[in-house]
């Protein structure tokens, strides 16, 4: 996890720039990580199929924020869960439960976290992605004893299955 600390460079992203990343079955566009904000927070456009959506977790060091920007995305944080569409926000705090599913054909999603620092689970984990499309459907699921050890080491557990 990084420290944030003021931020001295600002910058300008075209729509095509940014580090993508295809992890499991969702394009991630990222459009700040923590390197360019000071470690203040990161943020990622993510457009994902129907069903995609990550096992329910708790991050012990940042809060998420979500901008649901096209389709339907369920959202399921600590006790309340759900059904959003485009222009809907949702907030998951730290140390609170939570998980999403995609519930229309295909959704597109703003994703950030503050501090910045969790975006790198998903840089070391994911693979550079051959396009700026949703990838193809895994065809394995996850290992889950792997993905749990790599959270781990970002303060992240695994507390349940994805909805």
């Amino acid at each position: 996890m990084q420290t944030p600390s003021i931020i001295t460079q600002p910058f300008i992203l075209s729509p095509k720039e940014g580090k993508a990343i295809w992890h499991m079955g969702v394009l991630m566009h990222f459009k700040a990580v923590g390197e360019d904000t000071g470690g203040a927070f990161w943020l990622a456009e993510a457009t994902a199929a129907m069903g995609a959506g990550p096992p329910m977790h708790v991050h012990a060091h940042e809060d998420e924020l979500w901008y649901v920007l096209d389709g339907e995305v369920s959202f399921y944080v600590g006790d309340d869960v759900a059904t959003v569409g485009p222009g809907s926000v949702v907030y998951g705090p730290r140390n609170v439960a939570h998980t999403f599913k995609v519930e229309s054909p295909t959704a597109r999603f703003l994703g950030m976290a503050t501090p910045a620092g969790f975006e790198n689970f998903f840089l070391e984990s994911g693979h550079p992605a051959e396009t700026l499309t949703i990838p193809p459907r895994p065809t394995e699921p996850p290992n889950v004893e792997a993905l749990a050890a790599h959270l781990a080491r970002y303060g992240t557990q695994i507390v349940g299955p994805p909805r």
